[in-house]
């Protein structure tokens, strides 16, 4: 038998996606809780249009439904019934994220090496990068036949 000491690391991506038009938020944070969750949404709420108003479709982890998580003026959030992640659609982006295929990057994430953290998540930054450049295939992947359009879709 032999003594192990698994040592992991993590990091989030936060994805924000508009279904109807593409466009697109991610930002990539090293932890994830209350606080953090609080300074994502008001990072979101600088990226909307000044009186913009959002919901943001979660699920319901600890830091979603914290009593504690300070929820900037204008954006609602909308929670998922528990166990069903289909309903969410930025569930579809992450296949983009980590096994899609860049121009510049190759594989993105799946099959590859990575020397440490930092350099994983420059390259899924990278990622997200091209996907926000790239409206039209996350606005194919996120915008479900049953979402209620709001919008005139172009």
């Amino acid at each position: 038998m032999a003594a192990v000491h698994p040592r992991y690391e993590w990091f989030y991506v936060c994805t924000f996606v508009e279904p109807e038009t593409g466009e697109s938020l991610s930002l990539l944070v090293d932890g994830i809780d209350t606080e953090v969750m609080g300074r994502v949404l008001q990072e979101l709420k600088g990226w909307l249009s000044e009186g913009e108003e959002t919901w943001v479709v979660l699920d319901r982890a600890g830091w979603h439904v914290s009593q504690r998580l300070k929820v900037p003026e204008g954006i609602r959030l909308v929670f998922l019934p528990p166990y069903s992640p289909e309903l969410q659609p930025v569930e579809r982006v992450w296949p983009l994220v980590s096994h899609g295929r860049s121009p510049y990057l190759g594989e993105v994430v799946a099959n590859r090496y990575f020397h440490d953290l930092g350099e994983m998540m420059a390259v899924v930054a990278e990622r997200c990068r091209d996907l926000e450049g790239d409206p039209k295939t996350l606005q194919r992947h996120t915008l479900f036949h049953w979402w209620p359009r709001t919008k005139e879709l172009a």
